[in-house]
Formats: C-alpha cells, structure tokens, sequence
C-alpha cells in the first residue's frame, strides 16, 4: 500500500465496545494532544448498533472526531452470525485502512471484531500495536483471537511481568513487548469520579444501605450455553431481597441476548431494587464500583479496575481464569450456593479488613502517556517483517 507523506504519524486506534472505548480513552487523548501525531478512530461493532445504545455517540461527545465507521455487527448472537460479523468487518476494515492509510494501527484486547481489523491491517502492512496481550481466558473463544492477535501485531503494550513472559513465549522479540501495566488504572487516577448524589441522579436510581453491581458474559466454549448459569446468579440475588442491584449488559457474543433478556425479566420483577443498563460509560461505571459494596460476575474489570478501589470481587466461573488477581477476588463456580456463600464472605467484616490494604497487580496509572511515548519515537521501517523469537 503506498502511503501520502505527512509530518505526523497517523495513528488509528479501532474500538468496537463501550469498555474498551473507555480504556482506550487515555490514550485517544494523548495522541490527540501531540502535535506529531494525528489520531485516526475507527469504531466498529456494538458503538455503531441501536441494541447496545449507540456508544459512538460517547466518542462524539467526549470531544473526540470519528474518522471511519465500520457496521459489521449482525442481528443475531449465534455462531453464524458472529461469523459473518467478522467476514463483514474484514471487508469493511479493507476499504476504511486503504482510505486513511495510517501509520500504526492501535488494537486492544480479544474480541472479534477486533480480529477484523488486525486481518485487515496484516495485509494491508501496516504495523499493528496489540494491547492486553499474553493473558488468559480459558473458559472464552478471546483466548485464542487474543493469542493470535498477538501473532499478528508488530507491538505488544502488556498490563503485567507474567504476560510479558508470555508474549515473549509465542515468539515475539523482547525489545518489542513493554509491561506498562493496565491502561484501564489511567481513568481511576485521573478522572474525577461523581459524587454519590450526582451519581444516583446520573442513573435514575437510588442506592441503598448495601449494592451490588453486576456484569455477566457468556462463557462463550462452555456448550451448556448461558441460560442455566445466569439463572444460578439471578437466584443467588434472590437471597439480598433488601439489596439494591445495578446489572450492566451482556456484551455482542455467542449468547449474549439470552442473558440480557434474563436480565430485562429480572429487572421488570424486581423494579424497585434492580435496574439494568446497556452501557453506563465509564465515568458512571467507575463511580458505581466506588459506591457499591460488591461486583459479581466474570467481567475482567473485577480483576483490573475494582481491586485499585479496595472492594471485593466475586468472580463467578471459567470466563477469567489464568488471569492474575488481586487477594481482593473470590473465586466461585456458577452455582447458586457457591455465589451466595461467596457474596457473603465479601461482605464480612473480617474480608473489607483484609483487602484495606490491597494493590492491584496491574500498575500505578501512568500507562497511557508510556504507550504514546513508544508509538511516537519507535521506529517503523521495517517492523512489519517479524523473527520469531526462539528461547
């Protein structure tokens, strides 16, 4: 692909949910900021669909120009259609990249319409910047688009040492793999979170003495599929009738709708002490861990964001596991009375003293200006053409 002469490096970083927009945020901001660099976003998948609330709109009125769209997301959640949603964001990435040509493409985490993108960027030749490499997933397909995302980019910005090692393992040569930690600790230290009240006023809901916020996602190669072990959750919530809840939707995967229609239900029975949200963004969602008192579920931000708030995870089943966690996380499998009995050591006296004093295991905050820094000054010429890295 030819590329225009610029004074600026182009970057383009490609988002397609509402919890990766938000973590790559700090850093949208810090190339935006740099006078030698230009930002390209590319937003795909769930930002561009009416059922997950139009989240390119949060872009927009951040401060932030979109400069392509890519509408790859197909109605269903089966495996078809996730599978053609990957062909239509392979073909649709093709012309976005041969128009804007930019000189680095930035891509975060493991969902697949990000591995429509790194496909596309592959052939086109243009270097590929990965974040979140190296962890593990074992109970969800991201496992295997992370690793192979990692193949494919040129670039790897890892969120701890053992990921590192990791990356390093599947070939990629150490002077191209850089433990910065997450970025996700950049909005905590440097957001100004909402008070209690604006917050309640923010969602429309009151809290209570005690509150829980929940996410839950299909464990996506579990063959089970979703229904039975969401409603294992739903009852174990039927054991805090007293309890304020606030469930942040299933994301656009294999199963996703049957969760969020289980929710909707739970909600439409339980309206006085649930309440349900596509997408609370990220200022709100941030504020909600600050204010709640538990968050379950199998989300990673249980094992990233909420240990740097000192409050207690309970992290239900497979989808997280191999992932590093914080003494903050409990672990339990998806049975009703395991949750429950997880729930309530959370809440003991004796488990908020023990976490007081926690410290999340995946950096202090200062990831995104690192990340910046390195895509600014790197050189690119020549980095398409990979070694693997023999140890």
């Amino acid at each position: 692909m030819v590329k225009r002469m610029t004074n600026r490096r182009k970057i383009c970083i490609v988002t397609g949910s509402r919890a990766e927009y938000g973590l790559l945020r700090p850093l949208m901001q810090e190339i935006a900021n740099d006078p030698m660099l230009e930002l390209q976003i590319a937003v795909t998948g769930m930002h561009l669909s009416n059922e997950f609330g139009l989240t390119y709109k949060i872009i927009e009125e951040d401060g932030f120009t979109i400069t392509a769209k890519v509408e790859n997301l197909l109605a269903g959640d089966c495996a078809v259609s996730i599978a053609k949603s990957i062909g239509l964001g392979v073909i649709g990435f093709a012309d976005v990249l041969a128009r804007l040509q930019p000189d680095a493409v930035v891509i975060l985490g493991d969902r697949f319409e990000i591995l429509a993108a790194a496909q596309a960027a592959m052939v086109h030749r243009i270097p590929i910047a990965h974040i979140h490499g190296g962890e593990t997933t074992e109970g969800a397909i991201d496992e295997s688009i992370r690793h192979s995302l990692t193949k494919m980019a040129h670039l790897h910005f890892v969120a701890a040492e053992e990921y590192r090692k990791r990356v390093i393992q599947l070939g990629e040569h150490p002077d191209r793999v850089f433990n910065f930690g997450a970025i996700g600790l950049d909005n905590i230290h440097q957001d100004k979170l909402l008070s209690k009240e604006d917050f309640q006023k923010a969602i429309g809901f009151r809290l209570a003495k005690e509150n829980f916020l929940v996410t839950y996602h299909p464990v996506t190669l579990d063959m089970r599929g979703p229904h039975a072990p969401m409603e294992e959750l739903l009852q174990a919530l039927d054991e805090y009738p007293e309890t304020k809840v606030i469930f942040t939707k299933s994301n656009a995967d294999t199963g996703g709708k049957v969760i969020n229609n289980l929710i909707d239900e739970y909600v439409n029975k339980n309206p006085q002490r649930c309440v349900a949200f596509a997408s609370l963004g990220q200022l709100r969602y941030l504020s909600a861990i600050r204010y709640v008192d538990v968050v379950i579920g199998n989300s990673s931000s249980g094992l990233i964001e909420v240990p740097a708030f000192k409050k207690p995870t309970v992290n239900i089943g497979d989808r997280q596991k191999g992932r590093i966690r914080a003494v903050s996380v409990i672990d339990c499998p998806e049975v009703k009375g395991d949750i429950v009995k997880a729930i309530q050591k959370a809440l003991s006296t004796e488990f908020i003293q023990q976490i007081a004093a926690v410290r999340s295991p995946y950096g202090c905050g200062d990831t995104a200006v690192r990340i910046k820094k390195v895509l600014k000054e790197i050189k690119l010429d020549g980095i398409i053409r990979k070694q693997f890295y023999d140890i």
